[in-house]
C-alpha cells in the first residue's frame, strides 16, 4: 500500500512461491486525486488449477491443454480508481514440463471459461513466462500441444505377439545349435552368432517399444540404442554371408575345409570378421552422419 507522502521511485515486485507481479501502484494512487494513495493484493492459490482446470479454455483448435502455472489474482482493494495506467506484468514460473513445440496463453477466469481477452505473453522461456495484462483478475498460463496420434491398439498388440514368438524360436534355435554336433567336422558357430544377434536385436527392439514414452525424452539414450540395434542386425548380416561362405565351402570340399578350419576358420577368427566388420560400419556411420541416430 502507498499513501500521499510516498517516496519510492518504484514499486519493488511482489512474489508468492511461483509468481510475481510487477504493478504502477505509485501512478494509481496518482490518480486517486482524493486520497493520493492506493493498495494492490497479490495471491497465490494452492491447487486452484485441479478446480480451474485448464479444459475451461474454449479454443477453435482441437489441442490439448496444461496448465503450465498456479492460478493466481491481483486486486486493488481500497483504491477509489482502479484504472490501471501501465500494464501489469506477471511472471509465471512453469510448474509442468516445457514443450517448445506448444503454444502459451495468458488467460484470465471470466465468470465460467478462461478467455485471453487484454492479456499476451511478453516474453518465455524453458523455466518462466511473462505476461503483460490491461487489467486485473484471476489470472494462468496454459499451453497448448498438438494432441498425439491415436494408436492402433491392434497392430500394437500384433507387433507385441509377433515379436514375443520370434524371440521364442531365436531362443530355441540357438539352443539346437548349442546342444546338437552334426559332425566333428562341421561347426555351428555362424548359425549360433546369427541367433544371438538376432535374438537380442529383437529383445532390444521389443523393450524400446514398450519404454519409448520413458526412453523419448534423453537423447543420448535414443542414440546409444539407435547404435546398438543398427550394429546387432548388420552382424546378424555378416553372419549369414559367412554361413553361406562356410556351406559353399563345406559342399565344394568338405575334406578342405576340415583341414583349414584349423589354420584359418577358427571359431576366433570368425567372431573378429562377424563383430569388427559390423562395428566398423557404425562407427564410420556415427563419425559421418551423427545426427542419424537418436532423431525422432
Amino acid at each position: 500500500m502507498v499513501g500521499p507522502q510516498v517516496t519510492l521511485d518504484k514499486i519493488p515486485q511482489l512474489d508468492t512461491t511461483n509468481s510475481s507481479v510487477d504493478i504502477d501502484l505509485i501512478g494509481i494512487a496518482k490518480n486517486n486525486n482524493e486520497t493520493r494513495s492506493a493498495a494492490v493484493a497479490f495471491m497465490s492459490y494452492k491447487k486452484m488449477e485441479n478446480l480451474l482446470k485448464p479444459d475451461f479454455f474454449n479454443t477453435s483448435n482441437d489441442t490439448v491443454k496444461t496448465m503450465m502455472s498456479t492460478v493466481i489474482s491481483a486486486t486493488l482493494p481500497k483504491t477509489t480508481n482502479t484504472k490501471l495506467t501501465k500494464p501489469v506484468n506477471f511472471t509465471f514460473k512453469h510448474i509442468r514440463e516445457f514443450d517448445p513445440n506448444g503454444s502459451l496463453s495468458c488467460v484470465y477466469w471470466n465468470i465460467s471459461e478462461w478467455i485471453v481477452d487484454g492479456c499476451s505473453v511478453l516474453k518465455t522461456n524453458s523455466s518462466y513466462t511473462v505476461c503483460s495484462c490491461h487489467h486485473l483478475s484471476t489470472f494462468a498460463l496454459i499451453m497448448q500441444s498438438s494432441r498425439p496420434p491415436e494408436s492402433d491398439s491392434l497392430m500394437d498388440l500384433l507387433n507385441l505377439v509377433c515379436v514375443i514368438v520370434g524371440l521364442v524360436f531365436f531362443s530355441l534355435a540357438l539352443l539346437s545349435f548349442v546342444l546338437c554336433r552334426w559332425s566333428s567336422g562341421v561347426k555351428n558357430v555362424a548359425r549360433i552368432n546369427i541367433c544371438i544377434s538376432l535374438l537380442l536385436a529383437h529383445l532390444l527392439f521389443l523393450l524400446t517399444q514398450q519404454f519409448l514414452s520413458v526412453i523419448r525424452p534423453h537423447q543420448v539414450l535414443c542414440a546409444v540404442i539407435a547404435g546398438l540395434l543398427h550394429f546387432l542386425f548388420l552382424s546378424g548380416f555378416v553372419w549369414m554371408f559367412i554361413e553361406a561362405v562356410m556351406l559353399f565351402i563345406c559342399v565344394k570340399n568338405l575334406s578342405q575345409v576340415s583341414s583349414k578350419k584349423r589354420e584359418v576358420l577358427s571359431s576366433g577368427f570368425l567372431c573378429v570378421i562377424g563383430y569388427v566388420v559390423a562395428l566398423a560400419v557404425v562407427g564410420v556411420s556415427v563419425g559421418l552422419v551423427p545426427e542419424g541416430y537418436g532423431s525422432e
